[in-house]
């Protein structure tokens, strides 16, 4: 199947591109054709460079959508295309919000499937076919296309590895939006935060029940604060309340790839393993020897983390 042009959802913050924006691009350069970026902002001047570099050759512009929510313009805008017969044999979106609201809403209005969840893709033959892990990551479901392009498909962050192609500024074009909907943005909230980004640090430090109490937490800030790394946590204590949703690491929170990953009182359900197992060099922390979180460990400490940690923390300190 020729995937002769390809096109990728961007999104960007502050003038800057996603991470899952480049992965997506990186993945897309090795299916063929002509790759090109869809992105809804004012500023597509300012990321078209770094679409060009990783390997987009236009940025198709909505221009501003401030004032509404994404999904129902920016789908309106790619079926249009679509129905004018200028559309793409393939779109690519990240899961995100926006993303997910976007691709639902543009597989009704051109009456095409979407594939959800995916971590890779390929064109075989006369057959596009994504990959889709489910029970928990234990398995991988293979899942062919049927009913012609476009192809929709979102992908799971962290699925590739975002590589610069050396390409130019990619050339900006506007797009037609022909429904802005009736959804208006008031305001905007952002949250507040220091050091890396959890998603995007080389070193993430995760807490889990094992700690025993929410204040114990502590620890795994002082000591993600000495390493330059993000904090982390599993399920259970974001359930708990213990810390924000926005420090999940896991199936139904953050993926996470980072160079080291510290897991301290966490066992290792299969809920946070899906997050993290991808980590380069995993270390854990757990005072039961037979906890699941030792089976995907490159160095695992048998002890209590009101102990290592205190330690660990201190013999850092004194460095």
């Amino acid at each position: 199947m020729a995937l002769n042009r390809i096109w990728v959802y961007a999104e960007a913050t502050e003038g800057k591109v996603s991470p899952l924006s480049l992965e997506l691009l990186a993945k897309a350069r090795t299916l063929g054709g002509t790759v090109e970026a869809v992105y809804a902002g004012a500023d597509a001047d300012a990321v078209a460079t770094t679409l060009g570099a990783h390997g987009a050759t236009k940025v198709h512009s909505t221009g501003d959508l401030s004032g509404s929510l994404a999904g129902v313009p920016v789908a309106s805008a790619i079926a249009k295309q679509v129905a004018d017969g200028n559309g793409p044999d393939l779109i690519m979106f990240g899961t995100t919000y926006d993303g997910r609201d976007i691709a639902a809403r543009l597989s009704v209005a051109v009456d095409k499937p979407v594939i959800t969840n995916n971590v890779d893709i390929s064109a075989e033959g006369d057959d596009v076919v994504v990959t889709e892990p489910v029970f928990g990551g234990t398995k991988l479901v293979r899942t062919k296309f049927t009913g012609g392009a476009p192809y929709i498909a979102l992908f799971r962050p962290k699925s590739f590895v975002a590589e610069e192609s050396g390409g130019a500024a990619a050339e900006v074009a506007s797009i037609e939006v022909t429904d802005a909907g009736q959804a208006k943005v008031t305001n905007r909230h952002v949250e507040e935060a220091s050091g890396p980004k959890l998603d995007e640090a080389a070193v993430v430090v995760s807490g889990g029940r094992g700690l025993g109490e929410k204040d114990n937490y502590q620890l795994i800030e002082d000591l993600a604060k000495l390493l330059k790394a993000a904090p982390g946590a599993s399920r259970a204590i974001v359930d708990a309340g213990w810390v924000p949703y926005s420090y999940q690491v896991g199936q139904t929170g953050k993926v996470v790839k980072p160079t080291v990953s510290i897991a301290a009182g966490i066992s290792g359900a299969t809920q946070h393993l899906v997050g993290m197992k991808g980590s380069k060099n995993i270390v854990a922390i757990n005072k039961d020897p037979e906890a699941p979180i030792f089976s995907v460990a490159d160095l695992g400490i048998v002890g209590d983390v009101h102990k290592v940690l205190p330690k660990l923390i201190e013999a850092l300190k004194a460095r």
